[in-house]
């Protein structure tokens, strides 16, 4: 049984993929605008329709914020007896309490994440909890690392009760 788990929040998760989709619908549009290029250089009755590009810009954000959503219980931290475990859609990571040596919060670009400092020097920055700014901001995140903090504590100097 896991003694937590830590996920992006929705909003979190929402935010993430409308940005990803933003950025196919950017190469999206780039690659049809210089596919009508091409076309057009060689005859000028080439002209996709409207609908075309209305589909390219606005479809892939609103996919990606779907996504995002589905995708978010895949995309976690849980804190069990072997160690702090990361899990994302393409692989499970663990880290032993006997590896880990520090826990704390880091101001990554416009984020503030979790890094797990192990004793080989290496560090592992968590899937969640994370914070940022406007939808990535997590209200409960200091709340959230206190008790990551907690557990990381009874787990290296004594023991969590069971």
């Amino acid at each position: 049984m896991d003694a937590a788990r830590f996920s992006p929040t929705w909003q979190q998760a929402l935010a993430h993929g409308s940005y990803l989709g933003l950025l196919v619908s950017v190469v999206a549009v780039t690659a049809g605008l210089l596919a009508v290029l091409v076309a057009q250089a060689g005859t000028t009755a080439f002209a996709p329709p409207a609908w075309l590009w209305a589909v390219l810009t606005f479809a892939p954000p609103l996919v990606g914020a779907l996504l995002g959503v589905l995708v978010r219980p895949r995309l976690s931290t849980e804190i069990c007896a072997g160690g702090i475990r990361t899990v994302t859609p393409f692989g499970v990571g663990l880290e032993p309490w006997s590896r880990v040596v520090d826990l704390r919060a880091e101001r990554r670009g416009a984020r503030t994440v979790v890094s797990v400092y192990l004793e080989s020097g290496a560090s592992v920055q968590l899937q969640a909890p994370y914070s940022g700014e406007l939808f990535a901001a997590d209200p409960r995140f200091e709340l959230k690392v206190f008790a990551l903090s907690q557990l990381w504590r009874s787990h290296r100097f004594g023991g969590v009760p069971s």
